[in-house]
């Protein structure tokens, strides 16, 4: 049911303009009512709070997966690289804790701390925490010493942290659909939230002079059971299975295509937990799946299942743009 119907909305917000305007008003009330919360937030009603260290902020003001978490993943191996200790803040999104926040390891089990934070603290390495209160989850980091900048993981809407930082993640293949706020369209902000941040980039083609692209590159699949890599190209003319549970499935599915591969695409909600049977296909072809999809498939995986790591990719003017604001304003 809820695959069926995420589908059904991905089709209005992207594609049935027609029923997107039938449900406009609905999308002009949740509007208003993030207006409004915004009001709270900026007259004092509700509380902000305000870290002693920098705070970076991630995120993007559509539903679904735009490219944040590779985004992230660069972003703190760049943090290093000049000397600062990043820790990572998220919600944790999917994960059953019973408890907030927590911390997360390489060891931690995604169902509890969710399957993008389990992805960022392997990739990273660097401390992190999760929980609905991203507040709570910076506090947790600062307590133990951790780190002297924090990374936001999709936190655009969490106005009680306080930003040094807003950086806006776009799918430069969707854009922002029919351009309807939640539920006629994708939008969790009106588009004119985009211009109180302070960096814009686009997984993919920028389209104005204030954005600036990035592409996702990987052509090394890694198998889920012995870790073996073999090139892309390896599987090239071979029947597959490809399989994704991101925010837009269609972009693993035309990399792969791209490539030259011959795949049956098999698409999933985000976030989506599977089961055994959801990357069974009763044949011995190869599985391709996303890293993201691994973390929740690496227990129950088989020989035949693989995935692929992505490496996000700026362009060299975002990188110093960055560095400059954050020096300038931290």
């Amino acid at each position: 049911m809820k695959k069926t119907l995420s589908r059904w909305l991905t089709d209005i917000w992207y594609e049935d303009h027609f029923i997107g305007a039938w449900l406009m008003p609905l999308g002009f009330l949740f509007s208003d009512v993030v207006k409004f919360r915004k009001f709270l937030y900026r007259t004092g009603l509700l509380k902000k709070h305000t870290l002693p260290i920098p705070v970076i902020v991630v995120g993007n003001i559509t539903v679904g997966g735009t490219g944040k978490t590779p985004l992230i993943i660069w972003l703190a191996e760049l943090l290093k690289s000049e000397g600062y200790q990043p820790g990572i803040i998220s919600r944790g999104y999917g994960g059953q804790a019973e408890l907030w926040p927590q911390r997360v390891t390489v060891d931690s089990d995604p169902k509890q701390m969710g399957d993008e934070a389990l992805l960022i603290a392997k990739r990273t390495g660097c401390p992190m925490a999760v929980g609905p209160s991203r507040v709570d989850a910076a506090n947790l980091l600062l307590s133990q010493g951790a780190c002297d900048v924090i990374l936001s993981d999709d936190g655009m809407q969490h106005y009680a942290l306080n930003r040094t930082l807003e950086i806006a993640v776009i799918d430069g293949d969707r854009r922002f659909g029919n351009g309807y706020c939640l539920p006629a369209g994708p939008l969790r902000e009106p588009i004119e939230r985009l211009k109180t941040v302070d960096l814009l980039i686009v997984n993919g083609d920028a389209y104005e002079d204030n954005e600036f692209s990035m592409r996702l590159v990987g052509d090394q699949l890694v198998n889920c059971v012995t870790g073996e890599q073999k090139s892309l190209q390896e599987f090239n003319g071979v029947a597959c299975h490809a399989m994704a549970g991101i925010g837009n499935p269609e972009r693993f599915f035309n990399v792969l295509k791209s490539a030259g591969l011959v795949c049956t695409g098999h698409s999933f909600p985000d976030h989506y937990q599977y089961q055994p049977q959801d990357i069974d296909y009763g044949d011995k072809k190869p599985v391709l799946m996303t890293e993201k999809d691994a973390v929740k498939c690496i227990e129950f995986a088989q020989s035949q299942h693989w995935y692929l790591p992505v490496n996000a990719v700026p362009e060299p003017l975002f990188t110093e743009q960055l560095l400059n604001l954050l020096k300038r304003k931290a």
